[in-house]
């Protein structure tokens, strides 16, 4: 063997050694979560303190949750942040997740133009204001997109008694975007339209908006994480994806949830520890 010939030969022999290495020592996870965690400003609050205490890059892919899901299905996200029970329960019966923890929680609100053209504000029935609304043939706009938020409309139109298949029509906006753009087309066009609390308090373009049914209990809106199963999918960072589920979990991720405030409001509430 030539010089030239050895030379290459240990190049990449070390590039092979290192290669693993190198993976190894990337500290950085992808955590699969929903556009409201993203849109509220809450990564943005908790990601640094997060960061700061572990050391860990945190890469989120802000979709809706039924995508969220599909990632982790897929092995290309390390953790899953949703809002979805139901959802989050089929992900875990699938074998897709290791083990589910509630997180926190804030609600849902009915969102409609001041005018209030189908009479529900200061309502607290969500089922009776979706009912007045399809009755006024008033303009909804719904996400559209498998989100939590958008499987909470659809749970919400249909214990209403509302057939949406029949009821369909052009004041029925299936938008099929995040919760920010949703909001936006709301406004644009003065339409009523189902939000999580936290989105609409960092939401800027109200526009002629405002909140006009809360306080429902139905409205309680549950966000859990789970560790995606590495047993399924080998690229899974087990170690540095389940320590950001313990410190989410955590007396200081926890306090850093509370923390996080618009205007004095709080946005999300912390419950770990909870059966939610």
């Amino acid at each position: 063997m030539n010089r030239r010939s050895l030379v290459l030969a240990v190049i990449a022999v070390a590039a092979a050694f290192a290669m693993p290495l190198a993976r190894a020592q990337d500290k950085s996870i992808v955590v699969a979560s929903t556009t409201s965690t993203e849109q509220s400003g809450l990564f943005s609050h908790l990601l640094p303190a997060f960061e700061k205490d572990t050391g860990i890059k945190v890469r989120v892919v802000a979709v809706g949750t039924g995508q969220a899901l599909d990632i982790g299905r897929r092995g290309d996200a390390d953790v899953v942040f949703v809002h979805d029970r139901a959802a989050e329960d089929k992900f875990m019966s699938e074998g897709e997740g290791v083990r589910r923890y509630p997180v926190m929680y804030n609600d849902f609100v009915l969102i409609g133009p001041k005018q209030d053209p189908a009479k529900v504000v200061g309502g607290k029935d969500i089922f009776e204001a979706l009912r007045k609304i399809e009755v006024a043939k008033a303009p909804f706009v719904s996400r559209g997109d498998r989100s939590g938020t958008h499987a909470a409309e659809l749970r919400y139109w249909k214990d209403a008694g509302v057939d949406l298949d029949k009821a369909n029509g052009p004041w029925y906006r299936d938008n099929g975007s995040g919760m920010g753009p949703a909001l936006n087309t709301a406004a644009s066009m003065n339409a009523y339209i189902l939000a999580d609390r936290g989105t609409w308090l960092s939401f800027k373009n109200r526009g002629d908006l405002t909140i006009v049914v809360e306080g429902d209990r139905r409205l309680f809106n549950q966000y859990g994480v789970m560790l995606v199963n590495p047993t399924k999918h080998p690229s899974v960072k087990r170690d540095l994806g389940q320590q950001f589920v313990d410190w989410l979990i955590s007396r200081k991720g926890q306090e850093t949830i509370a923390a996080y405030k618009i205007g004095g409001e709080q946005l999300f509430f912390p419950n770990a520890g909870s059966d939610s």
